[in-house]
């Protein structure tokens, strides 16, 4: 065989070898990266759920507190308000924010309940804080998968050689669910 084409079958095979490479590394590449950004997405629905089932119980316990309660109608408005916001909310920044509200209004109510001997020892009133309080556990701790797998994902999207995948097929960062600087504060309890 001819030097000349032996070495240009040689030559034509290591960059078809190349070419085959560098298509499956981008391929995988792209792959891991779609797989991270539906477990962001799916980690946040877990969310989303709880917090619509925390949603759907707060009418309940405002109607329980608003018979013993009357003249706090500012607190089970402020918390009215807040849940209509996070229902509607349009992204999640905005879920977030207005949750976040809501959860201070709430805790605000919870608070304010202590003033009332018969809310306290009311028994549906009892089970729906309970309730409450076992979702805020689910959300927390979906909250805590949640933000392990934006972190997972960011990685990805932010080293070498996911950084140059993803800036080639647009993938941006996810945000973390973070509490917010009027979340960090304990609220105020007045006796």
């Amino acid at each position: 065989m001819n030097p000349l084409i032996l070495t240009l079958v040689i030559l034509i095979a290591v960059v078809l070898l190349v070419v085959l490479g560098g298509a499956v590394w981008l391929i995988s590449g792209y792959n891991r990266l779609v797989r991270l950004s539906a477990r962001v997405d799916n980690s946040w629905a877990q969310i989303d759920v709880q917090l619509k089932q925390r949603f759907d119980l707060i009418p309940s316990l405002v109607e329980s507190v608003k018979a013993f309660a009357e003249h706090e109608k500012d607190l089970l408005e402020s918390v009215t308000k807040w849940r209509t916001a996070a229902l509607t909310a349009a992204s999640r920044r905005e879920t977030l924010e207005n949750s976040a509200g809501l959860d201070r209004a709430v805790r605000d109510l919870c608070v304010s309940v202590e003033r009332y001997p018969e809310v306290r020892s009311n028994a549906n009133f009892l089970d729906l804080q309970s309730r409450l309080a076992d979702l805020e556990k689910k959300v927390a701790i979906s909250r805590q998968f949640y933000n392990d797998t934006v972190m997972r994902y960011n990685e990805a999207i932010g080293q070498m050689p996911g950084r140059l995948i993803a800036g080639m097929f647009h993938f941006e960062p996810k945000e973390y669910f973070q509490a917010f600087d009027n979340e960090r504060s304990a609220p105020r309890l007045n006796f």
